[in-house]
């Protein structure tokens, strides 16, 4: 079966399964308890497109049990949220899926239930304005599994004098960003009411800085111990902050790491330098950066990419590099289609090799031959299917991430309509195999 066949034949069940669609059920669990079913659990679908909307609302059953049926499912990325104890916990309904579980916790308002082991700071110019893009990661072991969670805020952060809040979203395990309402506690100090679930969890806030003359002096400081904090520029940019070590590079974009810094510890940045050109910082995104966060209450619920080689110390950090440089500055979502690289095997020495014209001219001769690569074997069915696939899963999650921009506001509709017909392209030039 060709390519083109395997291809057409993935399109249409995948046509199929969204046109079918239009129900969907799954079971609550509470993952505190064992991870028993959760009865009489309010449940809500929430429809993506036009902004957060609950379409429908149920509840679980004596099992935990939910279901919907509603011709919107299928027909474009949604959430379903179920709220426990005044606390939402989501999980995202992708087009084709028809079972998607829930796991809520019992909260806690323990704040040693969560760990900052890393904080990240992105730099870029733009104008005479320094856009600067945080990311808190954060993780919660508590034992028993709960959820970190204040009515009153129970997330603290603090932006530079002089800066402007742009917007602040969360993430928990399933990696799906949601933005945050903020409560402003003055004096560039804010809150945000979010429920840590056990895992990882994630917090990215952008602002801007004035940069009149291509600089800036920036005064940060630190609300919570952090293991580790990287700073991150372009390569056009030059940065100095006491204590920071070179650490390579990301996606192009230089890195700083300094570790251990302990809450209420103040440390001065100098930036100076101008944006890298389009081509270049549209580079720095990679492929599968980080989705934009769909506008949600203050209490919502919750980033991969090729990489330069780095250094042992950052690169269990990779991801958050990558997850943070996408969704803070919405650098764009492309994929990447890789080739193998043929790797020619090593000629052993010839130790007894014939003498004489005639001798030489055979042994030329065999090695030009052997030097002729042979034309490799077709790849089996199952090897091409399993491709198709990948790639086919790949582009739906391109284009469900272009949605979320689009519906965060952080996209605008001429790169919207660039992005979905890229992805578009690649959709025919697969078909088209």
């Amino acid at each position: 079966m060709s390519l083109r066949r395997i291809a057409l034949l993935l399109c249409l069940c995948l046509a199929a399964a969204t046109a079918q669609a239009g129900t969907v059920s799954g079971v609550v669990h509470n993952g505190t308890n064992g991870n028993k079913p959760a009865g009489d659990v309010d449940v809500l679908l929430i429809q993506l497109m036009g902004g957060m909307q609950v379409v429908a609302n149920t509840k679980t059953d004596a099992t935990g049990a939910y279901h919907f049926d509603n011709p919107a499912i299928g027909s474009g990325p949604m959430l379903i949220r179920a709220v426990y104890r005044g606390v939402f916990f989501h999980q995202p309904l992708t087009p084709g899926t028809s079972t998607v579980d829930v796991t809520v916790y019992e909260p806690t308002t323990n704040p040693a239930s969560i760990q900052v082991p890393l904080r990240l700071l992105v730099f870029q110019p733009n104008g005479d304005k320094l856009m600067v893009g945080e990311e808190y990661s954060i993780t919660n072991n508590s034992n028993p599994p709960a959820a970190f969670y204040k009515q009153d805020g129970n997330f603290e952060f603090t932006i530079p004098s002089g800066a402007e809040l742009d917007q602040v979203s969360t993430f928990g395990p399933s990696g799906m960003p949601v933005r945050q309402g903020t409560i402003d506690k003055g004096k560039g100090k804010y809150a945000i009411a979010y429920a840590f679930q056990p895992g990882q969890n994630g917090v990215r806030i952008s602002y801007t800085y004035p940069y009149s003359g291509n600089a800036a002096s920036i005064k940060e400081s630190s609300t919570y111990d952090a293991q580790r904090v990287l700073l991150v520029i372009p390569p056009t940019m030059q940065i100095s902050s006491a204590g920071f070590n070179a650490a390579g590079q990301e996606q192009g974009f230089n890195v700083f790491s300094k570790e251990s810094f302990k809450k209420g510890m103040g440390f001065d940045i100098s930036v100076s330098g101008t944006a890298p050109p389009p081509s270049d910082a549209s580079a720095g995104g990679g492929a599968g950066g980080g989705q934009a966060a769909p506008q949600d209450e203050a209490n919502g619920h919750e980033s991969g990419a090729t990489i330069e080689t780095s250094p042992a110390r950052i690169g269990d950090e990779k991801w958050i590099l990558l997850g943070g440089l996408g969704a803070i500055f919405a650098v764009g979502v492309a994929l990447l289609w890789r080739k193998p690289v043929p790797i020619e095997a090593p000629v052993p020495a010839q130790n007894n090799a014939p003498k004489g014209r005639k001798a030489q001219r055979a042994a030329q001769q065999a090695a030009q031959a052997k030097a002729a690569p042979a034309p490799p074997p077709p790849p089996p069915v199952e090897q091409v299917k399993q491709e198709v696939n990948a790639n086919l899963d790949s582009l739906k999650d391109t284009l469900l991430r272009i949605e979320l921009r689009r519906q965060a506001g952080t996209i605008t509709d001429a790169e919207y309509a660039l992005e979905r017909g890229r992805a578009e392209q690649l959709l025919r030039d697969l078909v088209q195999g």
